[in-house]
């Protein structure tokens, strides 16, 4: 495996889109947050941008920092709870819950007015009646992003290591730009392929990781498209021109 390969992947999401992601795909209530649990995975992100030797930025670390901060923190007795003096309630969490919620209401906001600019170019303005046409084209499937990407990819892991034919050959050798040849040329016929498909012939993690990594650079690079039909369907990749 090239150790040396870094993807330069422009992450427009930072560690409050993780922490809304982590409490949306587990249904969580976001004024019911564990600390605990919510820790534990925000950490498991960062171990799998570690593992990608994906550029982390410094504010998704000092997130990381401050929740096993507050985690450290609720676990004490509330006798022996730290001063805060800009913290008026008991419990830790109410800051971030603070932070998440309106951050959750300007994500809301652009969302809105992303489908509504979306909606505007699909309507072209013609002389005479519009009667009995669609003037509006269906909206285009939902763009997956990184931590989505991620957690398919955990999936898939997860599930290989499961199987008895794991193997990780001494010697074997997978590059980046081999595996993003391949990926080119199996969405070239311009049929979606599912995410799982294209890890359902590998049995080596490093070979996983590998073609994840060409993925990524794909993508980044706008040559395929990772979409979703539905919150939490299964992603599916092809060519962007498709």
């Amino acid at each position: 495996m090239e150790t040396d390969y870094k993807v330069k992947l422009e992450i427009f999401e930072g560690p409050l889109d993780l922490l809304l992601y982590l409490i949306k795909r587990d249904e969580i209530d976001i004024y019911e947050i564990s600390l605990e649990r919510i820790t534990s995975q925000y950490l498991e992100y960062l171990q799998a941008f570690k593992e990608l030797n994906i550029d982390i930025a410094g504010e998704f670390i000092v997130m990381a920092a401050n929740l096993i901060y507050l985690k450290s923190r609720s676990l004490l007795p509330a006798d022996q709870q730290p001063p805060d003096e800009e913290a008026a309630e008991d419990d830790p969490r109410w800051d971030l819950i603070r932070q998440l919620i309106e951050y959750k209401k300007f994500k809301e906001a652009a969302a809105q007015l992303h489908s509504r600019e979306l909606e505007q170019e699909r309507i072209f303005a013609r002389a005479g009646t519009l009667s009995g046409m669609n003037v509006l084209a269906p909206l285009p499937l939902g763009e997956v992003g990184i931590f989505q990407l991620i957690n398919a990819l955990q999936t898939v892991i997860k599930r290989v290591e499961a199987r008895e034919d794991l193997r990780e050959i001494f010697g074997e050798h997978f590059t980046v730009s081999d595996k993003i040849d391949s990926i080119l040329q199996r969405v070239a016929s311009g049929v979606a392929l599912k995410f799982s498909e294209l890890f359902a012939e590998m049995a080596s993690r490093v070979e996983i990781v590998v073609t994840f990594l060409a993925l990524l650079e794909l993508i980044r690079l706008k040559q395929v498209r990772a979409t979703q039909t539905n919150p939490f369907d299964e992603i599916e990749i092809a060519a962007a021109s498709s």
